[in-house]
């Protein structure tokens, strides 16, 4: 007979306690990925170059949180900390160039649409750099949970 090991949290110890934060930060990272397609391919709103720098951050998250979850390997908060932290430091400072801190000038947003054009705001009303940051934050502190209680 063959032992089959299920896809979920594994009953006991530090891993039912780890993989809730972690499935979590997968499911934050895959909603904000679908948003992000669905408003570049759907509604065909062309990205700025800061939100390609974005994409590129937030889309392997999916994978690798995913496989950290299909796995139940606690280092999969490890393995993406950094793609995370990265994406959180473009998302801020697109969000600083869209509020006019700092200078446009100062971004390489030559070619294509702008960064702080009102084609970056969903429903005219919230800027799409202010919802990847909410993202980005969200999905860091999720998986300092994960990594703390995974330590526990």
């Amino acid at each position: 007979m063959s032992t089959a090991q299920s896809v979920g949290p594994r009953h006991g110890g530090r891993y039912a306690t780890f993989w809730t934060p972690l499935f979590l930060a997968w499911l934050l990272a895959l909603l904000a990925t679908a948003g992000a397609l669905f408003l570049g391919e759907v509604m065909g709103n062309t990205p700025c170059v800061l939100c390609w720098y974005q994409r590129i951050a937030m889309f392997p998250l999916v994978l690798v949180l995913g496989m950290g979850l299909f796995t139940s390997d606690p280092r999969g908060a490890r393995y993406a900390l950094p793609l995370a932290g990265v994406g959180w430091g473009i998302a801020a400072y697109h969000l600083m160039v869209f509020w006019g801190v700092v200078s446009e000038g100062l971004v390489p947003c030559g070619q294509g649409s702008s960064c702080t054009d009102v084609d970056v705001q969903v429903a005219g009303l919230v800027p799409i750099p202010l919802l990847s940051l909410a993202a980005f934050t969200g999905i860091l502190v999720l998986l300092w949970f994960s990594m703390r209680r995974a330590k526990a």
